[in-house]
């Protein structure tokens, strides 16, 4: 902890998402200061960050006192103080492209040479909104969370082509301190991972409901009681893996002309080449050698039997 309490961390935007990253550091023991331009959005902050903490008490999630935790969260009324003396600097502005280059050129100025300036964007590149001009580019990324990313920890970690790759491994490291699984992106793609895997599934999803095969709840009801309760323990690389003795490779003979069909009725061509099924295989069996198929299929299941075991003991205790 005395090592964590010296970081610091500036957060830009007092919507839900700054809240929940003021959470996030908070709760490492980071010493926080969020601004958002409007004094309404200032002056509820401290409530929604405690009325959070007392949720996250409740469910015994929290290793200190939601009060000693809200302290170390201060509301400032500018963007300069907020980034003052920052280690990080969390941009959670609105999805706009010119207002958030005009927050990057604000906090280029205002934060320490060696701060890194983060955007929450769920879409766009750090090169849609960071001037190539901007003295300070080779440190900004976009980091974006899962919603909210106190509960949900996985964050994206997105450089441009001009991010500094010691940039990106402070980043990875910081987010990794605050309690986050940092995931580094590749490449710059709209939307990086989280939101292209979201946005398949919404898209079949409408498909299915335009063209009368199932109705909203249903296919909230699959996911929910299926893919969703399965995916909560694995991947769906992994599910695959699991799912057909012989693992991927099996797999995707067996099962990838049907989805190679089912792509194009929706006018997609993207086959699994073998090439690319190889390539996934040899990362599977990097992980898991085929000789423990069996042993990893067993925890699955008891990974799932203890998933299900907490939802109806949920389930009662609501009853």
């Amino acid at each position: 902890m005395n090592a964590r309490a010296a970081r610091r961390a500036g957060i830009v935007g007092g919507g839900s998402i700054g809240i929940a990253f003021a959470v996030v550091f908070a709760r490492a023991g980071w010493q926080v200061r969020l601004f958002d331009p409007a004094a309404g959005r200032r002056d509820l902050a401290l409530a929604e960050i405690m009325q959070r903490l007392n949720e996250l008490t409740h469910f015994g999630l929290l290793d200190e006192a939601a009060h000693d935790i809200a302290a170390r969260v201060e509301i400032v009324t500018s963007l300069e103080a907020a980034a003052a003396d920052a280690d990080l600097v969390q941009e959670c502005a609105p999805e706009i492209e010119a207002l958030k280059r005009e927050l990057f050129l604000e906090l280029d100025r205002a934060a320490p040479p060696h701060a890194i300036l983060a955007s929450a964007s769920s879409f766009l590149a750090a090169s849609r909104f960071v001037d190539e001009t901007l003295p300070g580019r080779g440190r900004c990324v976009v980091a974006h969370p899962g919603n909210p990313p106190y509960l949900i920890p996985v964050v994206e970690i997105v450089p441009a082509p001009f991010t500094d790759d010691a940039a990106v491994t402070r980043a990875i490291g910081l987010y990794t301190e605050a309690g986050l699984k940092p995931v580094r992106v590749a490449k710059e793609v709209e939307g990086f991972i989280f939101n292209r895997l979201q946005g398949a599934l919404l898209r079949e999803a409408y498909c299915l409901v335009r063209d009368g095969v199932a109705s909203v709840d249903d296919v909230d009801t699959v996911v929910r009681e299926g893919l969703g309760l399965r995916w909560s323990v694995i991947g769906p690389f992994e599910t695959a893996d699991l799912n057909t003795r012989g693992g991927i490779a099996s797999h995707a003979q067996k099962m990838g002309p049907s989805y190679a069909r089912m792509g194009a009725e929706r006018g997609q061509n993207d086959p699994w080449t073998p090439e690319l099924v190889a390539a996934v295989e040899a990362a599977r069996r990097s992980a898991m050698p085929l000789e423990q198929w069996e042993e990893r299929v067993a925890w699955r299941d008891r990974a799932l039997m203890g998933l299900t075991r907490y939802r109806k003991d949920s389930a009662q205790n609501e009853s």
